[in-house]
């Protein structure tokens, strides 16, 4: 399974996902130093690629939506929520939500370069 996330930024994306979330991109670097496309392998059958604003739009046959416009929230389950928070927010995260108590866990919330929200749960 592939998630793929619109990006604005490649070098900028990469350096966030790196230094956030400790992803390892994979591939043959571009010209920008950057491999291309830029993925990053999550799990056996799970890969996370980020694919430039035009390439998206032209990819899914419609318009990129608007920075700020979610339809999808996605969640990484990690060992201590608020250092994975400031890990995030050192790397350029924008704060969604601050960490804190919810009935089903610990959480916070973050956005990468490019407006997407990522879920920090214990």
């Amino acid at each position: 399974m592939i998630i793929a996330l619109p990006t604005a930024d490649r070098v900028a994306a990469h350096a966030f996902y790196r230094d956030a979330f400790g992803f390892e991109a994979f591939g043959k670097p571009a010209d920008d130093g950057v491999p291309e496309p830029l993925q990053f392998l999550l799990g056996d059958d799970l890969t996370l690629m980020l694919i430039p604003t035009g390439g998206f739009g032209w990819t899914v046959g419609r318009p990129v939506a608007e920075r700020g416009t979610s339809e999808v929230a996605l969640s990484i389950t990690v060992g201590d929520v608020d250092a994975a928070f400031d890990r995030a927010i050192a790397a350029g995260a924008e704060v969604v939500a601050a960490p804190e108590q919810k009935p089903w866990a610990y959480t916070a919330a973050v956005a990468d370069p490019d407006g997407h929200v990522w879920l920090l749960n214990t």
